[in-house]
């Protein structure tokens, strides 16, 4: 069994260790991965559960997120409660739990998965995703039904926004649709930063020193439809912005998801 850890602790951070300890003692049999996205960046999150939870792979795996910056309420918050604990069954059979903050399984929700809520405590450390939660994801792999409570509506993930940034410096976004003609050149805005760009159908398909604007690597399948990768079903391809032979995210400020994605034509 496989199972990924998607939170932001920090690449090589002490905090992903003793997540992947405390799982490896409650889930001897699992092979568990860690993947880091910034600090408080539920959209990222939310990206990287879709993306790997919607795709191909082995039935029975599990993705553990978690990413609560606790600002869910404004008040003084006692005994470090935060952000309910949330589990999620895909067509596909793949296990889903996570923390419901900001964008981290909208979505999930966006494509029609039904959320419901956890029934373990949201306080009673600083450190839950140690010392909380991971006996509730084990039940859960285990099959405890018991441990499944009322269903949970989160908000829309962004719309037409940065989503994701790649090692290599790639701004996946959600954008899911050319916003012209392959072969026009755009403006497209993020933050303060105005960059042209070409509508491509293939990242790779304009000349070096050019940035595309363009279908990429990532993507899932509409509407929950399971197993990935079925003859004839609809998928959703992220637009990505990638500079050949360079960097997109530095061409634009290095921006943080979340933020607009505004293309001008003309």
């Amino acid at each position: 069994m496989l199972l990924t850890i998607v939170a932001d602790y920090g690449t090589g951070d002490l905090a992903f260790a003793e997540v992947r300890q405390r799982l490896a003692g409650l889930l001897p049999e699992a092979d568990v991965a860690a993947i880091p996205v910034p600090p408080f960046d539920t959209v990222s999150a939310g990206f990287c559960v879709a993306q790997l939870g919607f795709g191909e792979g082995p039935a029975d795996r599990v993705i553990y997120a978690n990413v609560a910056p606790r600002q869910d309420e404004d008040e003084p918050r006692e005994d470090n409660a935060g952000e309910r604990l949330v589990a999620a069954r895909l067509a596909s059979g793949v296990l889903v739990v996570g923390v419901a903050s900001g964008a981290s399984l909208s979505f999930l929700a966006d494509e029609g998965v039904p959320l419901r809520a956890v029934n373990v405590p949201d306080a009673g450390s600083q450190f839950r995703s140690r010392d909380v939660f991971p006996a509730a994801v084990a039940g859960l792999v285990r099959g405890d039904e018991s441990l499944l409570g009322e269903p949970v509506t989160v908000a829309r993930a962004p719309e037409r926004a940065v989503i994701y940034t790649d090692g290599y410096g790639n701004l996946k976004t959600s954008w899911y649709e050319a916003p012209a003609q392959v072969g026009t050149t755009v403006r497209v805005r993020i933050g303060d930063a105005r960059v042209e760009a070409m509508v491509s159908d293939g990242v790779f398909t304009v000349p070096a020193g050019t940035v595309s604007f363009a279908p990429g690597s990532s993507g899932w399948p509409r509407g929950n439809q399971a197993p990935s990768g079925s003859e004839g079903e609809e998928k959703r391809a992220c637009f990505e912005l990638f500079a050949r032979g360079g960097n997109a995210a530095e061409l634009f400020g290095n921006p943080p998801s979340g933020t607009p994605v505004t293309v001008e034509i003309g």
